[in-house]
C-alpha cells in the first residue's frame, strides 16, 4: 500500500497538462473560479480512470486508428494550451482568455490528457494491493488516488493564485511563461511515447 501510495503522490504532483493548468487558471482568474476547472479535473480524472478500469482504454489503445486520433487530438489541443502560456503577453495567465475556463473546460482536458490515461493505467495495472478481491482493490485504489488527487490540485490551484498576487516584472512574467510552456511540451511529449 505504501508504494502505491507513493507512485499516486509522484505521479500526480510532477507537472503535467492537470497541474499546470491548474496553476494557470488560479493565476489567471483566482482561486474561487478555478474550483469549478479544478471540478471539471477531478470529474475527468475519475472518467479516465472509469475508462482505463472498464478495459475501454485498453481496446482504444489496442485499435491503431483510435490510439493514432487520441494521441493526434490530444497533443493537438495540449501544444495549443502550451502556445497560449508562452505567449501570454507580460502578465502571467497560462491560459489567457477572457472567459474563465470551468467545469467543462477541465473535463475536456482530462479525458484527451494522454497522461491521464497512462497514469490510470499504470495505478490500475501494476499494483496488485488485494489479489483476493479485483472490487475492494479497484474501490480502494479510487479512494486513495482521490484523497490524494484533490489535495494536490488545491495546491496548485493556490500556487497560481499567490503567483498571480506578487508584483513581477514583465520580463519575469514572461520567462515563467515560457518555462510553463516548455514543461507542457515536454510533459506532452513523455506521455505520448509512453502510450506509443
Amino acid at each position: 500500500m505504501i508504494a502505491f501510495c507513493l507512485a499516486v503522490l509522484l505521479l500526480l504532483v510532477t507537472p503535467g497538462p492537470g497541474v499546470l493548468s491548474t496553476a494557470g487558471v488560479g493565476a489567471a482568474f483566482g482561486f474561487n473560479a478555478g474550483l469549478r476547472y479544478v471540478t471539471g479535473l477531478f470529474i475527468g480524472t475519475n472518467l479516465v480512470a472509469l475508462i482505463v478500469v472498464s478495459g475501454l482504454a485498453a481496446i482504444i489503445l489496442a485499435t491503431p486508428w483510435a490510439r493514432n486520433t487520441l494521441l493526434v487530438a490530444s497533443a493537438i489541443y495540449l501544444l495549443y494550451l502550451a502556445a497560449r502560456i508562452a505567449f501570454a503577453g507580460k502578465k502571467i495567465a497560462f491560459i489567457h482568455a477572457d472567459e474563465k475556463p470551468g467545469l467543462g473546460a477541465g473535463l475536456l482536458l482530462q479525458l484527451i490528457n494522454p497522461k491521464a490515461y497512462a497514469v490510470n493505467m499504470t495505478w490500475f495495472t501494476g499494483f496488485v494491493l488485494y489479489p483476493g478481491s479485483l472490487l475492494t482493490e479497484t474501490l480502494v485504489k479510487f479512494l486513495v488516488i482521490n484523497l490524494i488527487w484533490v489535495p494536490i490540485h488545491l495546491v496548485w490551484l493556490a500556487a497560481g493564485n499567490i503567483v498571480n498576487q506578487l508584483d513581477l516584472s514583465p520580463q519575469t512574467h514572461f520567462r515563467i511563461n515560457c518555462a510553463m510552456a516548455i514543461a507542457m511540451v515536454i510533459v506532452v511529449g513523455l506521455a505520448i511515447i509512453s502510450l506509443v
